[in-house]
């Protein structure tokens, strides 16, 4: 009788929505490395130009621009790493930060006091999404684009709205 009580308890538990936000990032790995390349052929022709002319500091600081865009995607990239991981069931709302350093943060809620407050403005749509609960708040999602933040804010707030009746309906 205990294990038919335990397996009763893992499935009212289950999550029933599940979502992993990700940062969008418009350039691959590929397309980074033919912008690098243009950036660095027309660095070098310009400041072989310059150089030529006497202006030589002129190329120097060409060479720069091209090692500064590099960091500054190598950045970029690496702050993509970061992620969030959405769950919700009828007993809970498990919200895990995950870092571009890796360090992860969870943060629970219990779905019926759980509110789900969207801030949208007329020509951007969803501009914030963030969860409170007793005087608790936390916000989900902040590095979406707004179209991403807007379908996950109705799909979130469709779960947590199941979630406060019971559960998902089943057809």
């Amino acid at each position: 009788m205990t294990q038919s009580n335990t397996t009763w308890d893992q499935e009212a538990v289950a999550p029933f929505f599940s979502a992993v936000l990700t940062p969008h990032r418009s350039l691959g790995r590929r397309g980074f490395r033919v912008m690098m390349g243009i950036a660095t052929l027309i660095a070098v022709w310009s400041g072989l130009r310059f150089y030529a002319i006497g202006a030589w500091p002129v190329a120097l600081f060409m060479i720069a621009d091209v090692g500064l865009l590099f960091f500054a995607f190598r950045q970029n990239y690496r702050a993509a790493r970061a992620f969030e991981e959405v769950q919700v069931s009828t007993t809970e709302i498990l919200v895990r930060q995950v870092g571009a350093n890796g360090r992860a943060r969870e943060f629970r809620f219990n779905p019926a006091w759980a509110r789900l407050a969207i801030t949208r403005l007329a020509d951007e749509g969803v501009t914030n999404l963030t969860l409170t609960s007793h005087g608790r708040s936390l916000v989900v999602g902040g590095f979406l684009n707004p179209d991403d933040r807007e379908s996950f804010a109705a799909a979130f707030d469709g779960a947590l709205a199941d979630a406060k009746r019971g559960g998902p309906r089943v057809a």
